[in-house]
């Protein structure tokens, strides 16, 4: 008898880079690979990257120079594979920059043909699309995953129908941006032709055709709800930008829905937003938690927020503060910027606020969101 391959995943990252690796297992699976207890005993190894900050890139060449050490000692080479999204780098440069590495492979090629393999028995992720279309500067990931793309809604519900019946109760829909799950694209978009050229960034204006009647996000969400075995429905990420006031009545009225919202703000200051090319102001945010507040009775919020962006003044800080002080903010996940080669704001901006002036602004939020809360915070997925 022919014994199975075995194969081993590391994954870094977001929750769309856990749920991706279940794609990768799945795949594994369906070609009669079984999972390896350990590393050390695998025939190919895959490393799931995350490239939102240098650190986190610096974090996978770690790993993989600890493998490159260990499987020389015992004179064994698996298959090193490495996908997610620091294969925005291209794939000659991070041979050439990691030459441990055999394989490139872009998450895009493992598809969803193949069951995902998921740990968790009671919750479950569904990706409903890739990529995304926002371009905010600091961003890479319309770079490493590509433009958005949405899964059919046929297919997501047919997945939430399998896991129905297989006892799952808690699911969460995953996207770099669910509100603008199955919209009608406008075209190539101003922005990308732009910022690609260096030019002056342009208002972060939608790429999508209006919805008639419910968009078409809303309206999955309450197919999913037809589901009453399903107790907890979840989502992420949000932009503020296309948040509607549908989809917020669409909360209300669905309990199913999680009370908890996770909403990114990312800054407090009109004139960093802009420069993130955000899209909103600290006003719609603010109108936003407002309306939600009113018509979603229990609603919690949680946000992420970027410190030390490229020109943030004290003022442009302190205004991150007030709006901190107005939501009351559950829990912030509150990141220091780090320049990513690639995007807009590394090409426009100079990274120039000190890294110790970065510390200090993200202990005062550290401190004045996540500490007072840190015994009653809700359950967060992330």
């Amino acid at each position: 008898m022919v014994k199975s391959k075995q194969y081993f995943i590391f994954t870094f990252g977001c929750q769309m880079n856990k749920s991706d690796s279940e794609r990768v297992a799945g795949d594994y699976r369906a070609r009669d690979y079984r999972e390896a207890k350990t590393a050390d005993e695998a025939d190919e190894i895959v490393i799931n990257t995350c490239s939102i900050r240098k650190s986190a890139e610096d974090r996978a060449r770690s790993l993989l120079n600890n493998l490159a050490k260990k499987f020389r000692e015992a004179k064994r080479k698996p298959k090193i594979i490495l996908t997610g999204c620091m294969i925005h780098h291209g794939e000659e440069k991070l041979l050439s920059m990691l030459p441990f590495v055999d394989e490139i492979l872009p998450i895009s090629e493992v598809g969803f043909n193949s069951a995902a393999v998921r740990r968790d028995t009671t919750h479950a992720w569904i990706p409903i699309s890739a990529g995304c279309n926002s371009f905010c500067t600091y961003c890479i990931v319309p770079l490493s995953r590509g433009r958005e793309i949405s899964r059919p809604l046929k297919d997501i519900l047919a997945e939430v129908k399998d896991l129905v019946n297989r006892g799952y109760r808690e699911i969460t829909l995953v996207g770099q941006n669910v509100n603008s799950y199955g919209l009608e694209k406008v075209g190539i978009g101003l922005r990308k032709l732009l910022l690609r050229q260096n030019l002056t960034l342009p208002s972060n204006v939608s790429q999508y055709k209006k919805a008639k009647g419910k968009p078409p996000f809303v309206q999955l969400l309450d197919k999913i709800c037809e589901y009453k075995q399903i107790k907890k429905l979840r989502f992420m990420s949000s932009n503020p930008w296309d948040f509607s006031d549908a989809l917020i009545d669409c909360i209300a009225v669905h309990l199913q829905i999680d009370r908890f919202i996770h909403l990114p703000v990312q800054s407090g200051s009109n004139r960093t937003l802009k420069r993130m090319n955000r899209g909103y102001t600290w006003q719609d945010y603010l109108n936003i938690v407002t309306k939600l507040r009113a018509k979603v009775p229990g609603v919690t919020l949680g946000t992420d927020i970027i410190v030390g962006f490229p020109g943030e003044t004290d003022r442009d800080f302190q205004a991150t503060v007030a709006l901190a002080k107005k939501v009351k903010w559950q829990v912030a996940f509150v990141a220091r910027y780090s320049p990513r080669p690639g995007t807009a704001s590394y090409r426009l901006y100079q990274d120039d606020i000190p890294a110790t002036l970065k510390k200090k602004r993200w202990q005062i939020l550290e401190n004045l969101i996540n500490q007072p809360h840190l015994k009653h915070r809700p359950q967060v997925i992330k």
